[in-house]
């Protein structure tokens, strides 16, 4: 047990403006000691005093939200030299205790994470960290485009003739284009008038979106490129999905093992086997994203890659449906990508 290893856990529940200590004897989780501090450089520094004062010996920091309020604070603390191990919110089961303040949930990430055998490490910052932040941003940059071009077609439908007809068979590039040369002309009808006017800013929209992901995707390839070349180098692994997989992997030795990883993706089978009914079902949870840039990648290889084609008709002829299939590629690929990025590591 994690516990036995610590003489001392300082639970932190953190917020946007201050954070909550508690301080816990280990393994016995014994309060020791609470007090609570501004979040910024100042506090940060007097909750590492109070840890050095009052907690002398060998410690851990057990913190909630460290990718959230809590990432000033794991930033000071891996920076001094701290072990800073991630903890989950405690889920409140029983019905006789309720209680709720910042110092009890503080006392409770301390002694949650008494009960671990293997620590969670916060994700790494850095090159990872600049990566998930322009694949966040880009990722808002989609889905504002997305809605703006159906904003876009949905109004073509309602629009008057003859501007309905003129526009509507139009592609997509033949129409934004043709949006974007509009002229605002006096003495048009109000609803035609403003059917132009929305079309043309809603055109201007979509470009300027657009221009915004090439932006992200300029900058996504050099950093993917220089954290994982070998990755890039497989077949259909293109800078997104490459910086998507280094994202959720963040450094080496954060998963005990690949089916850890696949885990986290989403990827594998769950029996669902019930009576003389054998079968599996999907994974709902896990990291999204990354499950995303797994199917983009097998979607690529369906069409691109001979070894996948074939694999893909084997399975089919053996009584699996294609669906199927694509599951059972989807998990090797899930131990692939993370033997990759951790052999590419160590040899860094």
């Amino acid at each position: 047990m994690l516990a036995d290893e610590l003489d001392y856990v300082i639970g932190v529940d953190t917020h946007r403006d201050s954070h909550s200590l508690a301080l816990v004897s280990s393994p016995a989780g014994a309060r020791l000691g609470e007090t609570q501090l501004q979040a910024g450089e100042e506090g940060y520094v007097a909750a590492l005093s109070f840890a050095c004062e009052h907690a002398p010996g060998r410690r851990a920091w057990a913190i909630e939200g460290t990718g959230s309020y809590g990432k000033g604070l794991t930033r000071y603390l891996q920076r001094s030299g701290e072990l800073v191990i991630e903890v989950e919110r405690p889920r409140r089961r029983s019905t006789r205790d309720q209680s709720k303040s910042d110092s009890i949930d503080a006392l409770r990430a301390a002694r949650f994470l008494l009960t671990k055998e293997r620590p969670v490490v916060p994700r790494s910052a850095g090159p990872r960290e600049a990566l998930r932040v322009l694949l966040q941003v880009r990722a808002s940059a989609l889905a504002a485009r997305k809605v703006a071009l159906a904003q876009l077609r949905a109004l073509l439908v309602t629009c008057p003739e003859p501007l309905r007809g003129e526009l509507r068979s139009l592609t997509r590039a033949r129409l934004l284009s043709r949006l974007r040369s509009l002229r605002m002309k006096p003495g048009r009808e109000h609803e035609l008038a403003s059917c132009l006017l929305a079309l043309k800013v809603l055109a201007k929209r979509v470009d300027a979106l657009s221009l915004e992901i090439e932006l992200f995707d300029r900058e996504i390839l050099p950093l993917a490129r220089e954290l994982a070349p070998r990755l890039l180098a497989e077949r259909g692994v293109g800078p997104i999905c490459a910086a998507q997989a280094l994202v959720s992997w963040s450094h080496p030795g954060r998963f005990r093992n690949e089916a850890a990883f696949a885990r986290l993706a989403g990827v594998p089978p769950i029996p669902a086997s019930s009576g003389q009914t054998v079968r599996w079902r999907l994974d709902r949870g896990g990291d999204r994203r990354l499950n995303c840039a797994l199917h983009m990648i097998v979607l690529s290889r369906r069409q691109h890659d001979p070894e996948t084609v074939s694999y893909i008709e084997r399975r089919v002829s053996e009584g699996k449906s294609e669906r199927e299939a694509v599951h059972c590629l989807k998990r090797y690929l899930a131990r692939h990508i993370f033997r990759l990025l951790e052999e590419g590591a160590r040899a860094a």
